[in-house]
């Protein structure tokens, strides 16, 4: 690869993809380019989420000599689907960095860096240390604990955390993180923004899963948890504190 072409991928990722075959939608590209340190991609069904997530994965083990990348799911085969993406865009691009060793959940390269795909059990994962990037795939049905557990993987080496999923309801730390956290950079990708998914495909799962479902699943919506007596804001509201009337409106 010749010194320029090599210098421009290094600074532009979305250039990155471009050269493995993949056109990124302008989300992804801003996703691939921004260099923010906590990043949250709320994301519908099949908008190309867990793609860009393997680019951001091999761009890092490309150009940080020594990174260690994570990818982490709810469940091992999710994890090795991820990684999988990042060795199709590994291949796809020549494979520029020579591979030291290869397996169904690692890849190591000869400039030191490894990008592994984990289970998504708090009591397994730990030991990790020096991490320049996590990814955390499905984000929503993550557990807390999991969730708590990667941080302080981070806390040396400043590396990024990037969590995407589609919503599931309004509970757990991907949610929270959405609505109430700070020093996260949002990013929102609908399934009407995704020049992939028709429109007439769109129509047909709205009458077949129902509005529900469908907000859920196409427009990035967090929904009440079905047959719920009261809302996410209705509880909200009641645990406001509660102070009485000022004095002259008594």
């Amino acid at each position: 690869m010749a010194i320029a072409t090599d210098l421009g991928l290094a600074l532009d990722p979305a250039r990155l993809a471009e050269s493995a075959g993949i056109r990124p939608d302008p989300w992804q590209a801003e996703v691939l380019r921004t260099l923010a340190p906590r990043l949250l991609l709320n994301c519908s069904r099949q908008s190309g989420k867990s793609t860009v997530a393997a680019l951001l994965a091999v761009h890092t083990a490309f150009y940080e000599p020594g990174a260690l990348v994570l990818l982490l799911s709810p469940s091992l085969r999710q994890s090795q689907e991820l990684f999988r993406k990042a060795l199709n865009a590994h291949r796809a691009l020549g494979k520029p960095v020579p591979v030291e060793t290869e397996s169904a959940l690692r890849l190591e390269l000869g400039n030191r860096s490894r990008i592994v795909s984990l289970p998504g059990k708090e009591q397994t994962i730990r030991g990790f240390s020096g991490v320049k990037l996590i990814v955390i795939d499905e984000a929503a049905r993550v557990s807390d604990e999991l969730y708590y557990a990667v941080r302080p993987m981070l806390a040396v080496s400043a590396g990024r955390l990037v969590a995407l999923s589609t919503p599931f309801g309004k509970r757990g730390w991907f949610h929270s993180a959405w609505t109430e956290g700070a020093d996260w950079e949002r990013v929102t990708a609908t399934g009407k923004a995704c020049p992939r998914i028709s429109a007439e495909f769109l129509e047909e799962e709205r009458r077949a899963l129902g509005e529900r479902w469908y907000r859920q699943e196409y427009l990035c919506s967090f929904e009440d948890p079905e047959g719920a007596v009261f809302t996410y804001d209705e509880i909200l509201t009641a645990l406001e504190p509660w102070a009485p009337p000022p004095l002259e409106a008594r």
